[in-house]
C-alpha cells in the first residue's frame, strides 16, 4: 500500500496549474493525503472532488474561507472516517482527517504555522499537545497509528539548510522542537529519518518568494510518523523532491 503526504499550498491551483492527475497516474498511490487544500469540496469540479477509482473526504476551515484544509483519497474505503481531533477551537480549522482501516488508523494533518505572532505560537503549541495526546491515547488502545502531514517545524539542524539563521525562526524555535523530542520520546517515529539517521540535504518545503528550490535552501518539515510496534511494516520512504506544483513537495511510504 503507497501512501503520499503532500501539502498543496491549495488544490485549486495544484488543479489548474495540471500537477493534481499527474500525482496519481505516475506514482499509483492507494491513498493521498494532502493538506492546506484551501477550498471546500463544493469549489472544486466534479471529476477532483471525485477522482475516479478513489473514495474521498474533505475539512475544511469553517470560519476562514480559503484557508488551511485537508483531504484524503482513498482507494480502499475506510471503516471510518472522524473529522477532528474532537476539540472544536482546532477541529473549526478544518486541519485533520482521522481515517480508521483495518491494520492501522492514519491521520492526515495539516500543522499550524506559529507566525504572525504570539498568539498563533501559542495556538500552534496547545495543538501540539493536544494533539499528542489524542494519538497517544489511539495507541494505548492498542490501535497502529501512520500520522502524516505539514507538522511546520523541522526537528534537528540537519532537517533545514540554515539552522543557525533561523534559531529564532518559527518553525526552529527550541519549544517548537521539543515538542518533535517529546513526540519521539513517546515511542513515535520519524519514518524518514529512522531510514536515513545522516542524510542531509533533503527538504520537503522551499521559500518560494528567494526561489529557494533552484538551490536546495530548504526546511523538512513533512513527515511520516508510527508508533514503533508498526515500523517494520513500513518500507521505501520517498522524497518525491522533483514534483512541482506546490512550495512543498510530496513524500511517500509504502506499507506491507
Amino acid at each position: 500500500m503507497r501512501i503520499i503526504s503532500w501539502n498543496t499550498n491549495g488544490l485549486r491551483a495544484t488543479v489548474k496549474q495540471g500537477y493534481f492527475i499527474p500525482l496519481f497516474s505516475f506514482n499509483n498511490p492507494d491513498i493521498v493525503c494532502l493538506q492546506e487544500t484551501k477550498c471546500e469540496p463544493e469549489q472544486l469540479d466534479e471529476s477532483t472532488r471525485n477522482l475516479k477509482g478513489y473514495n474521498s473526504y474533505f475539512s475544511h476551515s469553517k470560519n476562514k474561507k480559503g484557508y488551511s484544509g485537508v483531504a484524503i483519497y482513498s482507494k480502499v474505503v475506510p471503516e471510518k472516517v472522524e473529522y477532528g481531533i474532537g476539540i472544536p477551537k482546532f477541529d473549526d480549522e478544518g486541519r485533520t482527517l482521522v481515517a480508521y482501516y483495518k491494520d492501522f488508523v492514519l491521520i492526515n494533518c495539516y500543522f499550524p504555522n506559529g507566525g504572525r505572532g504570539q498568539d498563533r505560537l501559542d495556538y500552534k503549541m496547545d495543538f501540539y499537545d493536544a494533539f499528542l495526546q489524542f494519538i497517544n491515547k489511539l495507541k494505548k488502545s492498542g490501535k497502529n497509528v501512520i500520522f502524516c502531514g505539514d507538522i511546520n517545524t523541522a526537528h534537528t539542524e540537519i532537517d533545514l539548510a540554515r539552522p543557525k539563521e533561523n534559531s529564532n525562526t518559527t518553525g526552529f524555535l527550541p519549544i517548537e522542537r521539543e515538542w518533535l523530542d517529546e513526540v519521539v520520546n513517546n515511542g513515535w517515529v520519524d519514518i524518514f529519518r529512522n531510514l536515513y539517521p545522516n542524510k542531509k540535504d533533503v527538504y520537503t518545503y522551499w521559500d518560494q518568494i528567494t526561489h529557494a528550490r533552484d538551490r536546495n535552501v530548504g526546511w523538512r518539515i513533512d513527515y511520516f510518523f508510527a508508533n514503533r510496534s508498526f515500523v517494520p511494516k513500513i518500507k521505501n520512504f520517498k522524497t518525491l523532491s522533483d514534483y512541482y506544483g506546490s512550495d512543498h513537495c510530496p513524500i511517500m511510504i509504502e506499507v506491507i
